[in-house]
């Protein structure tokens, strides 16, 4: 017959000697207890009714003033149950699993100065915490030896949050003060062109980590494959980097499309499109850098897609761009005036796959808000 945390507590301080809830209360507040227990004052009686539905604790006698002034005593049982779980808590290691534990390994997925902001918070309360300990304690003193061992473990406990949280925050900071590479302050002409106007722009050797495939995204399982797979590995070489001391913003994704007939592309005949999807990597990262995170990953996650995955340089030169604004279906019309005018009033022929850059997340973004590059290579025809 188990008890919970909160029962063994209660019980143990019957065991001690009779009470009732507001006496209860007293001592759970004077003692410091409240730092460590979850028992609020209305938890004091849900508590009693089921020690004593099970045995362990009994009424002393009729109550003269209503059930808020009723003692409770142990019994029998509920002393050799106290005894029991007692020994048993003495001995049991109970490992902490704090919910930072969750922020930080979900914390890749926030700019860094939420994340410096967060700890900076947790700091803060952390240290008027201890204070309160240590104030609770001096207004006590002198101390049993039992309850002086309570606040000395809630103390090191505290301690040990407060120095974990400041060292992890002197890291962080020191670690976001070094500036990443993040190809769309690199190439901001590339990244964020005009939604008015069609700009020539030319652009650099770049590198990529790229997975070739076939057919609609919106239906195609190989292309929600290959974007997984793309991210997995994008985000394991950013980590291996900044082990090492280099770090960079994870880009949108791209893709490069292309099909036998470029009409298919203003017809949306999706089903016939080709594409090889694309996320970008900073120069420094090497092939053997993309095939070691490929490795890395295949260790950790069975992706259809990660043997698909290979690096790439893609050098295209003369391109024409336009940002487009709005759902990805919508793109016919500016598609059929780059092809149909543009070009040809320029000069310009097709030199290389149409290349669209997804620069929102599609999960999170309304449709008509949705901000995508469209980008053609071209040369003089």
């Amino acid at each position: 017959m188990s008890l919970t945390d909160g029962e063994l507590t209660v019980l143990g301080l019957l065991v001690e000697q009779p009470r009732h809830g507001y006496d209860l209360e007293r001592v759970i507040e004077e003692r410091g207890m409240r730092a460590w227990t979850a028992l609020g004052f209305s938890s004091i009686y849900y508590v009693l009714d089921k020690l004593a539905k099970r045995g362990l604790i009994e009424a002393t006698g009729a109550p003269p003033s209503g059930k808020s002034r009723v003692t409770f005593r142990a019994t029998e049982a509920g002393r050799e149950l106290c005894a029991d779980a007692t020994r048993e808590a003495l001995a049991t290691l109970t490992p902490p699993r704090p919910r930072v534990l969750i922020g930080m390994a979900n914390s890749p997925g926030l700019p860094d100065a939420d994340v410096v902001a967060g700890l900076t918070k947790r700091l803060a309360a952390l240290r008027g915490e201890l204070a309160d300990v240590r104030a609770a304690r001096a207004a006590r003193e002198p101390l049993p030896s039992a309850a002086s061992a309570i606040f000395d473990y809630g103390e090191a406990m505290l301690r040990a949050d407060v120095d974990w949280t400041q060292a992890t925050l002197n890291a962080f900071t020191k670690e976001s003060a070094v500036e990443k590479y993040d190809i769309k302050k690199a190439h901001k002409d590339l990244y964020s062109p005009s939604s008015r106007d069609f700009t020539v722009v030319e652009v650099p050797e770049l590198r990529y980590i790229a997975v070739d495939g076939r057919g609609d995204p919106n239906t195609s399982p190989a292309y929600a494959n290959a974007v997984e797979a793309l991210y997995t590995v994008a985000y394991t070489a950013k980590f291996a980097a900044k082990a090492t001391g280099r770090d960079f913003v994870v880009g949108p994704l791209e893709g490069l499309w292309r099909a036998d007939d470029p009409s298919m592309f203003t017809a949306r005949r999706k089903e016939s499109w080709q594409w090889t999807m694309l996320i970008s990597m900073p120069a420094w990262i090497t092939d053997d850098m993309v095939h070691s995170a490929i490795d890395t990953a295949a260790r950790k996650k069975d992706l259809p897609a990660l043997g698909d995955v290979r690096p790439l340089t893609l050098a295209e030169g003369t391109c024409v761009q336009i940002l487009h604004i709005g759902p990805y279906d919508d793109e016919t019309p500016t598609l059929d005036r780059l092809h149909n005018r543009f070009l040809p009033e320029n000069g310009l022929t097709f030199n290389g796959d149409h290349h669209e850059i997804y620069l929102s997340d599609a999960r999170r973004t309304p449709p008509e808000k949705l901000r995508t590059v469209l980008r053609q290579p071209v040369r003089r025809g």
